[in-house]
């Protein structure tokens, strides 16, 4: 063979490897061992590499060492859906994060101690009890509705305060924890009646049940109020489950101003042992974006 066609036949052979490697790549990105804490990811987060299908996205999740999911509504998939969710999980020792229970962020029925609108909220929560009776869910998430300029506020917090105890009544016996999203009215939610951790805190102390605590969202809070470590260690025992996302842009973490290396070490050095939902969109859509949205997570458990 003349040196022309040997290093003709080198680059092609050179180029095919290339290739190939970066196909596998691609299709299979590595798993280099379980993470430190149990990130949830919501159930599409995965959709380039592993399709629509919710089991397939658990089956990959899990193949990349991520203990946990959210799927935020999860009580509007079918009975069998839900069933087959849960099933999967348990073959793969994940954990589901909190799904929605109440989340209308207009309705007034918690700050006005509206009957019919409370009702309407119980039913909600009724229909989540038995979701979670078929998933194995511990938590769901209750937005307390908007905030009412014609009523002071202490009055609203009273009223808050009774209609979640009587949420508490019900999710009590079922064993479902109710968790309050604090939410920030800077960015996504004017005229939210629930805003801050201090808020959030007084609320469930008062409340006073194991069965209503806090979802700590990170990225509305560094909105809202920053001083996020602190919050955490004061709100500590009130604090159920975490939603994050960076900001400015709500996308995953490393791409805003949050330095979430720092506090995923210390929830862990606490002996945090629950879920914190993946609530964020990405910088990057596709399979690029996949594989760099699981180089965030792997970044910032590297404590």
């Amino acid at each position: 063979m003349n040196r022309r066609a040997f290093l003709a036949a080198s680059a092609a052979v050179s180029a095919s490897a290339a290739c190939s490697v970066s196909a596998n790549t691609q299709e299979d990105p590595p798993n280099t061992g379980k993470m430190k804490l149990r990130y949830a990811p919501g159930l599409g987060s995965f959709k380039a590499h592993a399709g629509k299908d919710p089991i397939d996205n658990i089956k990959f999740m899990a193949d990349q060492g991520i203990t946990a999911i959210f799927d935020n509504w999860l009580v509007r998939r079918s009975p069998a859906e839900q069933e087959a969710i849960a099933k999967e999980l348990q073959k793969h020792d994940m954990m589901l994060g909190p799904f929605i229970l109440v989340a209308n962020q207009q309705t007034k029925a918690f700050t006005l101690n509206d009957k019919d609108a409370m009702d309407a909220a119980i039913k909600d929560i009724k229909i989540g009890i038995e979701t979670a009776k078929r998933t194995g869910g511990k938590w769901g998430l209750i937005v307390p509705g908007g905030y009412d300029k014609k009523l002071h506020i202490e009055y609203q917090t009273a009223n808050v305060i009774d209609n979640l105890r009587r949420c508490a009544e019900i999710l009590e016996p079922a064993g479902l924890v109710g968790v309050l999203e604090p939410l920030n009215i800077y960015v996504n939610h004017p005229d939210v009646f629930l805003q801050r951790m201090p808020q959030s805190y007084m609320i469930c102390r008062a409340v006073n049940s194991p069965c209503m605590k806090i979802v700590n969202d990170l990225y509305h809070q560094q909105i809202t109020e920053g001083n996020l470590i602190h919050n955490i260690d004061m709100s500590w025992n009130e604090i159920g489950a975490f939603h994050l996302g960076d900001t400015p842009g709500r996308r995953e973490p490393g791409t805003g101003e949050i330095n979430y290396k720092n506090i995923f070490k210390h929830i862990h050095d606490r002996g945090f042992k629950g879920v914190l939902c993946m609530e964020h969109g990405v910088s990057k859509g596709g399979i690029e974006g996949e594989k760099a949205l699981l180089a965030a997570y792997r970044q910032c458990d590297d404590f």
